[in-house]
């Protein structure tokens, strides 16, 4: 708990310090840009009604004594307070978020062990051309490619959005929402399933090299039966850990995707916050987004502890 409060107490601050050096002039943001024509009075006074006229030393202090009350303060791009918002897009984010994590988890295990086992053939080849493009390849530029070819040439999905503009997210149907998640989805993963297959790959190289799978094979053992005998507890381990410490890169990967998508969840709306420079919503996103990331990573270390009991009694394990 002392981790994560510190965390989140220097997450804040960063943004804080970032945004005090941003060109972007919140209240002008506010007004509409420079093309906004307000009195110098009336600017001055909707500024005092946010907060904006003081320091930002101030507005940090000042948000701090809110955020301790339970209150994230109000967002000035949607005029209502921090909270409210998170809770209305964070559903729609989860759902992508979740989604994409289990797809990598799934396929990207399963790729791994393809590859480690039919090494050097032409499997093992495809899978490693597979991974090594899409760990290289940003996920907005591949999600434009997505979007061209299965949106725009074929016609199979929507563009964007979460549902369709006509129904309301709540009231659309299962097949509209999933019509609507796959490409989101889908790119988040490509990047994710790539990176664990990479590393599963490796990992069950690694182990099929050791002195007790070459003993194992000399007793004639097929490669199978190595894997599900040796190799699957010992791969499992590393991956699991991968698994969980991708949320962040997945967190990070849906703020662009999900502008790509014009997906209504909080990637893109703390991408607008940026944009935009409300500072509420930024560091409330950014303080919730912080803490799933690091309930994903404590989640691996206690599954770690179930997985290799050597872990529990103080051993060294080398991922």
């Amino acid at each position: 708990m002392l981790r994560l409060i510190s965390v989140l107490f220097a997450i804040s601050i960063i943004c804080f310090v970032l945004m005090a050096f941003s060109p972007l002039d919140p209240l002008l943001q506010y007004l509409g840009g420079e093309s906004a024509v307000v009195s110098g009075e009336k600017a001055q006074k909707i500024a005092a009604q946010l907060g904006l006229d003081q320091p930002y030393h101030i507005q940090y202090i000042r948000w701090i004594k809110k955020l301790f009350c339970g209150d994230f303060g109000y967002s000035t791009i949607y005029e209502c307070s921090v909270i409210s918002i998170i809770k209305e897009k964070a559903g729609a984010s989860m759902l992508l978020l979740f989604v994409s994590w289990l797809i990598t988890g799934i396929l990207g295990f399963a790729f791994g062990v393809i590859a480690a086992v039919k090494e050097g053939k032409i499997a093992d080849r495809v899978l490693k051309v597979y991974a090594l493009a899409m760990a290289s390849a940003p996920p907005y530029w591949v999600g434009l490619l997505l979007v061209m070819f299965f949106s725009i040439y074929l016609g199979w999905f929507p563009v964007g959005l979460s549902s369709s503009i006509n129904a309301a997210r709540t009231q659309a149907s299962l097949g509209d929402v999933i019509s609507h998640l796959f490409l989101p989805a889908l790119t988040l993963s490509l990047s994710g399933i790539a990176q664990m297959t990479l590393h599963v790959r490796q990992k069950l190289l690694d182990i099929f090299s050791t002195d007790y799978i070459l003993f194992a094979k000399a007793r004639g053992e097929k490669t199978m039966m190595l894997f599900k005998n040796h190799g699957f507890r010992n791969v499992l381990l590393p991956a699991v850990t991968i698994q969980f410490a991708s949320l962040g890169e997945i967190f990070g990967g849906s703020t662009l995707v999900e502008k790509v998508f014009s997906y209504p969840g909080l990637g893109s709306a703390i991408v607008t916050a940026g944009i935009k420079g409300d500072i509420p919503l930024l560091l409330g996103i950014s303080l919730i987004s912080s803490v799933f990331i690091f309930a994903g990573n404590f989640i691996a270390d206690v599954l770690c502890y179930f997985i290799d009991p050597r872990i529990s009694r103080g051993g060294i394990y080398e991922l």
